[in-house]
C-alpha cells in the first residue's frame, strides 16, 4: 500500500516548526557513542533527508526491532537544533506508522557513515543506494498497482482500500514571504529534565531548588575563580544537577533559593562529573550569562520538595566505600561536638550521632562543620530531653574506617522529624518496643569480629577464664559501675591534621618556637588536638579492675570532649566544674565492650583492657535481656 510522507517536512522543522507531527521514513540507522548508546537516523520526506537523535529513552524502539531501516514513522515530539554548523532533528517521542517500507520518493541522500558489523534489527532492510536508484520505478510501480487495485473493485468483489495519506504540510504564514529566517524567537517549550540532552539548540526546564552548595573559590592555571551548584527535581521525578563559575555566580547565586520553583533555560549541557555528582542523571547543565533563570512566583505542588531513596542500615553494610545513599533513623545517641583541625590548616567542628532503624542495627553518622553546631546541636538536646527524634540524611558519604560509617558531604541534607510515610512508620515501630530492642552497631562490631555475639560476662572470669592470652583478643561486654577515674593525666595532646578521611591523632610536642609539631607529619601548628586517655576503676558483683578509654569512649563515659575537660581544669581553672563532670559519671552503670589483650610493656606481660565502647545502661533492655537469659537457662536445663 502505498504511503505519502509529509511534503517539505524536512524544510519545516528547520525553520522551527514542531508541531506538524510529519511522516518521515527513516532510510539509516548507526549506532553511535562509546560511554553511552545513542541512534542517529537519517530520516527523508521524500525529496530532502535530514540527520536525527534519537533520546535515548527511545532505544528500546530500536533494540526491539519496531523501528527499522525502511520504517515510515510519525514525529510526535520534536526538536530542531544546530550542532557544530549542521542541522539535526531531536526525536523525543514517535510512532511507527509502517515497519517494513521501500524507499519512498527519490530523497537526496547524504553521505552515510560506515555501517556497524552487526544489524540493528532482524528485519529486512532496504539496499539505500539501489532503491534511491529504482525510485522512479516504486512510484510508478505503486501508481499502478492503486490503478489495479480500483479496476479489480470495479470487476470483482475484492474490497478496495483506499490508501493513508497524510496531507501535504503548509507553511504557516509566518514562515511565507518573509525572508531568511535567522532565530526562532518562539518561547522555548519546557521539557521532562530526563529529556535533556546536547544535541537540543532551545530547551527550558520547570524544576525545585533541593539542595545549594555553599560557594567555593578555586585557583588554578588560569587564575583564580569560584563556583557553586544547586540541584534540581522536576515533577517527573528527574533530578539534575546545574553549577555556575565566576560572573554567572555573580548573577545567579542570590536569587537561587531551596525550595523554591524556577523555569531555567539557555544552559549547556555536559557529562556529569561522578566525583562529585551524585544525582541519577548523565549530564549536567552548565549556566552562561545568557542563560535565563525565572522565578514561579505561584507553588507548584506537582513538584516535590525532596525525592529520598532510603537504605535500611542493613544494607549499609554492604555498601561500597564513598559510594552517596539515603537512609533515615531514631536517633538514639549524640555526642559532643569537638574541633578538628584539617591538614590545610583551617579548623572544622565533628560530631558523631548513632541511628537505628527496624533491621536492629545501628550506624554512627559523623557530621562535620555547619552540621554539628545547626542540626547537630538541636538533635543533642532533643535526645538530653528524652526525646529520639527521626532523621532523614539525603546524600551521605559511606565510610569504610572502623566498620562502615556515614558521614555528611557539602551536599548533604539533614531532616528532623520528616513529614514522610518512612518517618510515620519508623516512629511507630520505634515507641511500641523497637526503643528498647536489642541492637548491634555495623560500624565499630564490624571490626570486632566477634563481637557481634559477644559473650555477657563478669570481671572475675577475664582472670579466671585466662582471657587475653591467646595470639588473637577476646571481646566481652560486663555490666559494671564506674568507680573511679584517674584526674592527675586523663588526655594527651594529638595532632589535629586530618589524613584522607582519618584523623592523625599522634601525639605531639612543643617545638622551640612554642608551636606544636607532630612527627608522622612533620607539620607545626599553633593548636592541638586533646584526646582521652582514661584510667578508669570499675566494678560489679564479683570484683574490680582498671581499664583504659579512649577518645570516642571517654565521651561517651564523662559526656564532653576531651578539650572541653582540659579547658575547665588547666585554662579556666575552674575546680567546681571539673568535679563535677567527674562526679556525675561516678557509681553510675554502664554496658562496656571490652578488647582484652595481653602485651609486652619493657620485659614484662601486661593484661590490657580497652574499653572500646560504653553505653549508659538501659533498664529497660536490661531486664529484657536477663529475662531471656533466665528463659534460655530453663530451657537448657528443663
Amino acid at each position: 500500500m502505498p504511503v505519502n510522507l509529509t511534503a517539505n517536512a524536512i524544510a519545516a522543522i528547520d525553520a522551527g516548526d514542531v508541531n506538524a507531527k510529519p511522516l518521515v521514513q527513516v532510510l539509516d540507522i548507526k549506532l553511535i557513542g562509546s560511554s553511552q548508546e545513542r541512534y542517529r537516523f537519517l530520516l527523508s520526506d521524500a525529496v530532502a533527508t535530514q540527520h536525527a537523535m534519537l533520546a535515548t529513552q527511545l532505544n528500546d524502539r530500536v533494540k526491539t526491532g519496531r523501528v527499522r531501516r525502511g520504517s515510515v514513522i510519525q514525529l510526535i515530539e520534536y526538536i530542531g537544533s544546530t550542532v557544530q554548523k549542521r542541522k539535526i532533528i531531536v526525536i523525543l517521542n514517535m510512532e511507527t506508522i509502517i515497519l517494513d517500507c521501500d524507499v519512498i520518493g527519490n530523497p537526496s541522500v547524504l553521505e552515510l557513515d560506515s555501517l556497524p558489523e552487526k544489524p540493528l534489527s532482524s528485519g529486512p532492510r532496504p539496499s539505500i543506494n539501489n532503491s534511491v536508484a529504482g525510485a522512479q520505478n516504486l512510484s510508478r510501480t505503486s501508481y499502478n498497482n492503486v490503478k489495479t487495485s480500483s479496476s479489480l473493485n470495479q470487476g470483482g468483489n475484492m474490497q478496495s482500500f483506499r490508501p493513508t495519506v497524510q496531507p501535504s504540510y503548509q507553511p504557516p504564514p509566518n514562515y511565507k514571504n518573509h525572508g531568511a529566517i535567522m532565530r526562532n524567537e518562539a518561547p522555548a517549550r519546557i521539557i521532562p529534565i530526563a529529556a535533556l540532552n546536547p544535541y537540543q539548540g532551545r530547551w527550558a526546564i520547570k524544576a525545585r531548588v533541593t539542595a545549594k552548595g555553599d560557594l567555593r573559590r578555586y585557583n588554578n592555571a588560569r587564575g583564580d575563580g569560584k563556583v557553586f551548584s544547586f540541584d534540581l527535581l522536576d515533577s517527573d521525578g528527574g533530578e539534575i544537577r546545574v553549577t555556575c563559575f565566576n560572573a554567572v555566580v555573580d548573577r545567579f547565586y542570590d536569587t537561587i533559593e531551596v525550595g523554591k520553583v524556577y523555569v531555567i533555560s539557555k544552559g549547556s549541557l555536559k557529562p556529569a562529573q561522578k566525583n562529585f555528582n551524585h544525582l541519577n542523571n548523565e549530564w549536567e547543565i552548565f549556566l552562561e550569562t545568557t542563560s535565563s533563570v525565572d522565578l514561579c512566583p505561584d507553588e507548584d505542588t506537582s513538584i516535590p520538595r525532596q525525592q529520598f531513596s532510603f537504605r535500611p542500615i542493613s544494607e549499609i553494610a554492604n555498601a561500597e566505600s564513598n559510594s552517596i545513599l539515603d537512609i533515615i533513623g531514631v536517633v538514639v545517641t549524640v555526642n559532643p561536638s569537638v574541633p578538628i583541625m584539617r591538614k590545610n590548616g583551617m579548623e572544622t567542628q565533628r560530631r558523631i550521632l548513632n541511628l537505628k532503624d527496624q533491621s536492629g542495627l545501628t550506624v554512627e553518622l559523623t557530621l562535620w562543620g555547619d552540621f554539628c553546631n545547626r542540626e547537630g546541636q538541636q538533635l543533642h538536646d532533643m535526645v538530653e530531653a528524652g526525646i529520639f527524634p527521626i532523621l532523614a540524611v539525603k546524600a551521605g558519604k559511606v565510610n569504610d574506617f572502623s566498620g562502615k560509617s556515614i558521614g555528611t558531604i557539602s551536599a548533604t541534607q539533614l531532616f528532623i522529624n520528616p513529614d514522610s510515610a518512612e518517618a510515620d512508620s519508623l516512629r511507630n515501630w520505634f515507641d511500641r518496643g523497637g526503643k528498647d530492642t536489642a541492637s548491634h552497631s555495623i560500624t565499630k562490631d564490624a571490626i570486632l569480629g566477634g563481637m557481634k555475639n559477644e559473650t555477657r560476662k563478669c570481671l572475675t572470669q577475664i582472670k579466671d577464664e585466662g582471657l587475653g592470652r591467646s595470639d588473637k583478643p577476646d571481646w566481652i561486654a560486663v555490666k559494671a559501675t564506674v568507680s573511679f577515674i584517674k584526674t592527675d593525666s586523663f588526655c594527651y595532646t594529638a595532632c589535629p591534621l586530618m589524613i584522607g578521611d582519618r584523623q592523625c591523632n599522634k601525639k605531639v610536642t612543643k617545638s622551640g618556637n612554642s608551636a606544636w609539631l607532630c612527627d608522622r607529619c612533620n607539620q607545626e601548628f599553633e593548636e592541638c588536638d586533646y584526646r582521652y586517655l582514661l584510667q578508669v576503676q570499675i566494678q560489679d558483683y564479683s570484683g574490680m579492675t582498671w581499664v583504659t578509654a579512649f577518645q570516642e569512649a571517654g565521651e561517651e563515659i564523662l559526656g564532653c570532649s576531651a578539650k572541653e575537660l582540659y579547658v575547665w581544669k588547666n585554662e579556666m581553672q575552674d575546680d567546681l566544674k571539673f568535679l563535677e563532670v567527674i562526679q556525675n559519671c561516678l557509681f553510675r552503670e554502664f554496658i562496656l565492650k571490652l578488647k582484652i589483650k595481653e602485651e609486652i610493656y619493657g620485659d614484662e606481660q601486661k593484661l590490657k583492657i580497652t574499653v572500646v565502647k560504653a553505653d549508659k545502661l538501659n533498664y529497660s533492655e536490661e531486664s529484657r535481656f536477663l529475662f531471656d537469659s533466665i528463659t534460655k537457662r530453663h530451657v537448657t536445663t528443663y
